[in-house]
């Protein structure tokens, strides 16, 4: 049986852990009816003397409604994830993932009080932005990072107001992250 285990390496630590902790979250959220999932991984606005409120500003990136939710966005994020971990290094990339989430939880409780904002998708819009960003070389702007600004982050604009259930602000903010964290990580 230890055969077998050797043959698997555990190639991205924080990739994987972020998607078996999202795992994780999602079969505790099933068998407690989505309790948990609203109590502890889930943005919305409450009370500051409420210490949740705290947790959830990061936590809600591990929180998703169900299977095709959680899935949808651990394609991306296990696709991008050992690519970008590599490149930025793990602790880097954790980092840039714990930013991303605050700043994104944190708008939504402040500009979107009657809203619950729930799911990776802002950090992998992050990730979608950071990997096309990757390719700045000798400070030009490669064509594909203006590509995906304009595919992924124009679509999102412009459905900004439908009311879709989709957190397409969250989704831009995880883009502009992604932009600032590329543009600003060449420079280092």
């Amino acid at each position: 049986m230890k055969k077998i285990f050797d043959k698997f390496q555990y190639n991205s630590p924080v990739t994987l852990t972020f998607a078996f902790i999202s795992l994780a979250v999602l079969i505790l959220g099933y068998m407690t009816g989505g309790f948990t999932t609203n109590l502890l991984f889930s943005a919305h606005r409450t009370s500051l003397l409420d210490p949740f409120t705290y947790f959830r500003l990061f936590g809600h990136v591990l929180g998703h409604a169900n299977w095709s939710h959680y899935s949808g966005n651990m394609v991306l994020f296990l696709v991008l994830g050992p690519m970008l971990e590599e490149k930025y290094k793990p602790k880097a990339f954790l980092t840039m993932i714990l930013i991303t989430a605050f700043i994104s939880g944190l708008f939504y409780i402040v500009l979107f009080p009657g809203s619950v904002l729930l799911g990776a998708s802002g950090v992998v819009f992050m990730m979608i932005v950071l990997s096309s960003a990757a390719g700045v070389k000798d400070g030009k702007i490669p064509l594909t990072l203006i590509l995906v600004l304009i595919v992924y982050l124009g679509g999102e604009v412009l459905s900004i107001g439908s009311k879709d259930g989709i957190a397409h602000a969250a989704h831009i903010l995880g883009g502009i992250c992604g932009a600032g964290f590329g543009l600003t990580r060449r420079r280092l």
